[in-house]
């Protein structure tokens, strides 16, 4: 049972990778406020559009899109604005948290990385900020995760854009304050989602960061739906340039 959120009814959305994984639940949570979701992702998504449409009675728009090639995702955000009126929530949800070696980084990798897990989240903010300007607000939710902070090895490409997005967070919140644009993070735990369960949950792996966790039930993405959806709405609307942590309680801050 989640929070209702009456001023996220008909609201235009665009949410990167929501489709599956964690992205599939704030889909679906923000279809359930009534909301006007549209979003990308690389993979077809049309059979999920279809489940959702049957479950909530509200279809999301599906847009194919790779959004490392930013005119494709400018080009994305303007077709959801044309269907759906100017976006005034984005979430930057997309990400890739391929394990690698440091020392067999190349260039062409290092790129990559950052193309998915940082460049695309500034170039899909410059693209609804006017509109965002235009309607007197709006929220920008940036996704990171606590990896960094835990300082995790195994990934460094990955963690590096993680913390970066704190620092644009911070600054796209202190530029378009003034606009009454909100900008936020939003740092989950080790969610289980099934990419996460084929590539990379062990028993014992789960085990310990369990162990780490204040409260010792796994994460699952229907949880990190209800901080999405309080960042979204104007329950939240003095609460700006924040990283908001939902990871059951293993990284604490203050």
């Amino acid at each position: 049972m989640l929070a209702h959120y009456p001023d996220l009814n008909g609201k235009s959305v665009f949410i990167t990778g929501g489709g599956s994984g964690i992205g599939a639940s704030l889909t679906e949570g923000l279809l359930r406020q009534g909301a006007k979701v549209a979003f990308c992702q690389r993979s077809d998504a049309s059979a999920f559009c279809d489940a959702m449409q049957a479950a909530t009675g509200n279809r999301p728009l599906f847009l194919p899109c790779d959004i490392t090639d930013i005119t494709a995702l400018r080009a994305a955000i303007a077709q959801a604005e044309a269907a759906h009126g100017p976006v005034t929530v984005l979430v930057n949800n997309a990400a890739n948290d391929q394990r690698h070696d440091s020392l067999a980084v190349d260039e062409a990798f290092w790129d990559w990385s950052q193309a998915i897990n940082l460049k695309a989240y500034f170039f899909a903010a410059q693209a609804v900020i006017p509109s965002m300007q235009a309607a007197g607000g709006g929220s920008i939710i940036n996704f990171s995760s606590i990896s960094y902070m835990m300082g995790n090895a195994g990934y460094v490409a990955y963690t590096t854009a993680n913390s970066g997005i704190n620092g644009m967070t911070r600054t796209l919140a202190r530029e378009f304050g003034p606009d009454r644009i909100r900008v936020n993070a939003l740092a989950p735990g080790w969610v289980l989602t099934q990419k996460q369960k084929d590539l990379w949950v062990t028993p014992e792996g789960l085990q310990a960061h369990l162990d780490r966790q204040c409260l010792k039930d796994p994460l699952a993405p229907e949880d990190i739906v209800g901080g999405m959806l309080f960042l979204a709405s104007d329950a939240s609307k003095m609460m700006t340039g924040q990283a908001l942590v939902i990871d059951g309680g293993v990284v604490v801050t203050g």
